[in-house]
């Protein structure tokens, strides 16, 4: 390849990326995966320092972290398994509300919008007596 070429290959693949990013989605993919990286040190955060010691409590002061089984040389530590496993579910069950409170929100949104629509749709009353009158008309001249 010449090196004519090469430039424009890379100048189209630069401009090809600028336009891709510059797409809505992933800008939005991008804010959705910050967001949720912080929501999920959140959930982190009250799983670790407060449901995982209310559960020690109730449990008889287990620690679920510590928890380890120990062959020769190896060590297997399925309690930080089970802390994983919890979080998930915690994470999962604050997504879900949240989804559901949005669904929530866009369908009175949408049920809104399709008041105006419907309003909108209606015709003049004007045109309805005008058509009335057609059909009357229509009815007469069919008897006659």
């Amino acid at each position: 390849m010449k090196r004519k070429d090469v430039i424009k290959t890379g100048s189209k693949f630069f401009s090809d990326f600028k336009a891709f990013i510059a797409k809505g989605n992933v800008i939005d993919l991008a804010v959705g995966v910050i967001i949720g990286n912080a929501f999920g040190k959140i959930v982190t955060s009250i799983v670790n320092d407060v449901i995982m010691p209310a559960m020690g409590i109730i449990s008889g002061g287990i620690n679920f972290t510590n928890l380890s089984y120990t062959v020769k040389d190896s060590t297997i530590a399925y309690g930080n398994l089970i802390q994983n496993v919890i979080d998930f579910f915690i994470i999962a069950a604050c997504i879900f509300v949240f989804v559901k409170v949005i669904e929530r929100f866009t369908k009175k949104k949408q049920a809104e919008v399709e008041e105006t629509v419907v309003e909108e749709v209606k015709k003049d009353e004007h045109i309805v007596l005008l058509e009335e009158i057609r059909d009357l008309l229509k009815k007469e001249a069919e008897v006659k």
